[in-house]
């Protein structure tokens, strides 16, 4: 949608809300969803306040009771929809790309449904929705615009999301993404590599490339070592000093990608590799192109070229027609891998999909109790690898908000290279989320590490000046494109979609 179009959509003095559910794409797309409403003229609803005049939904279909979850939320808006006058709702994102009308009869109060194709509509549908006095729901099939071409609402002025591609085409029993975002589409290289030198030109230090199948991307444009490539151009940017990507496929990461990442001084020791099963024949029944020999031969090479990377995974526990043997099989291949963390899901059935239907889904008795052995061996070797840090010295990137405690214990937080969480010693210094400070590790817990001593070093950024100069300018004045990367939760016991949907 050109930009004439959203300038039809006028929200002058209105407030929004975004709720976000699901995976890192979706965060993004919420990070653009703001930025059009705020070139539309809305702007955030505070925090605290009650209630905001367009509240939008950016959903998830990835869990089972994502529909529940949906239409619970929306009726506690309808009363107050309707002491409202004025106030519009809208349900965009996986969900509605799926449910489509259905959404509107069952929550007759929706405003606008849009779909995962189409999200650079919401400012027109809302303005349309509010002049015609009746719902609009508008679902495309396919892209009609690269959502990086959207204007941003960044959460954050010193690290940001950069989306390479869009859609997937793995056919994954268990997943429905592909059905709702469609097959892979890749942007030029030439188009990320200025996005980023414009995120860096504004004071961002640290990027991450996102995708629902990240190093698959070059399948679309031709070039089976376009990914690779691209992580090589990155490390000639000036000022990008830490580049990360998520989430890449075993079946698409080759020799050449573990080169670059270990030749790319700006290319952090971490990767995110999702296994989901350590069954040979519960992988095929997932439609998982790899083996579990392909899978810690790539973790084998990894180490090889990066002796000190954290390789962190998901996991599937409880797929239809699992066995205890091939349970056993999981925790082989997690013992083997000596992930520094895992993102553990139990299984439910996603609809639409084909595992939904199969025979053997496991009582969830035997899924708990499975799930509940798997976190305790991946707890006991995330300490254990967590306290191979203990006595070395690392240089963190300080975040915001990533530290709860952070004002009772009088500490900061950030992320080590290898993105291991690190809380340490507030300097006497001033510092600032986007400096880097430089720290002795003392004590490791399995989700976490401390510095108790005084910092070594504090190394005041350009991305620390954008964070400072953000924050003092009028929140109801941004200036520019504002920048930034959504804080990712570390793993829970609870199943959660985490990168690329918990489908990569």
């Amino acid at each position: 949608m050109s930009s004439s179009d959203r300038s039809q959509a006028v929200g002058v003095n209105k407030s929004y809300e975004i709720r976000t559910y699901g995976c890192q794409m979706n965060v993004h797309d919420s990070e653009r969803l703001s930025g059009l409403l705020e070139e539309a003229g809305y702007v955030p609803a505070p925090k605290g306040g009650d209630g905001a005049d367009v509240v939008v939904f950016n959903t998830c279909a990835v869990r089972e009771n994502a529909d529940n979850r949906l239409y619970g939320n929306l009726g506690q808006l309808a009363p107050k929809k309707a002491a409202r006058p004025g106030m519009q709702i809208a349900v965009g994102g996986c969900l509605a790309q799926k449910d489509r009308d259905t959404i509107v009869k069952k929550a007759p109060w929706v405003d606008v449904v849009f779909g995962t194709h189409n999200i650079g509509k919401l400012p027109v549908l809302l303005e349309r929705a509010r002049v015609q006095e009746e719902a609009q729901v508008e679902i495309a099939e396919s892209l009609e615009a690269f959502p990086s071409t959207l204007p941003t609402r960044r959460e954050s002025a010193y690290a940001a999301w950069v989306s390479i591609s869009v859609g997937c085409n793995n056919t994954c029993t268990f997943c429905i993404v592909p059905a709702l975002r469609g097959k892979e589409k890749d942007r030029r290289p030439g188009d990320i590599l200025a996005e980023i030198e414009a995120l860096v030109s504004e004071g961002v230090s640290e990027i991450t490339l996102l995708g629902q199948n990240v190093n698959a991307y070059g399948s679309d444009i031709g070039d089976r070592e376009a990914f690779s490539k691209l992580l090589r151009a990155c490390g000639t940017i000036e000022g990008l000093e830490r580049v990360r990507f998520t989430s890449p496929h075993p079946r698409d990461f080759t020799d050449d990608v573990i080169a670059a990442m270990a030749e790319t001084p700006n290319v952090m020791p971490q990767l995110h590799m999702p296994l989901q099963s350590g069954s040979d024949r519960v992988l095929k029944a997932m439609r998982r192109s790899y083996r579990q020999e392909r899978f810690l031969g790539i973790i084998e090479k990894v180490r090889a070229a990066m002796p000190d990377a954290a390789i962190s995974t998901d996991i599937i526990v409880g797929f239809p027609g699992e066995t205890e043997e091939d349970f056993e099989q999981t925790l082989h291949t997690v013992r083997e891998s000596r992930f520094a963390q895992a993102f553990t899901f139990q299984y439910s059935k996603r609809p639409g999909t084909p595992a939904a239907d199969m025979d053997g889904q496991i009582p969830k008795a035997v899924v708990q109790e499975r799930y509940e052995r798997l976190v305790a061996l991946q707890e006991e070797i995330s300490w254990a690898e967590n306290k191979k840090q203990v006595g070395r010295t690392l240089e963190v990137l300080v975040a915001e908000g990533e530290g709860r405690k952070d004002e009772a214990t009088h500490r900061l937080s950030g992320r080590a290279a290898d993105n291991r969480l690190v809380h340490f010693t507030r300097p006497d210094e001033p510092v600032r989320p986007g400096d880097v400070v430089t720290v002795e590790i003392t004590y490791a817990a399995p989700h976490h590490l401390l510095a108790e001593g005084p910092a070594k070093a504090v190394r005041r950024t350009r991305a620390g000046d954008a964070w400072e100069k953000r924050n003092a300018a009028p929140a109801d004045k941004p200036k520019g494109v504002l920048l930034g990367l959504p804080t990712i939760g570390a793993p829970a016991p609870s199943p959660a979609p985490t990168a690329g949907c918990g489908c990569d």
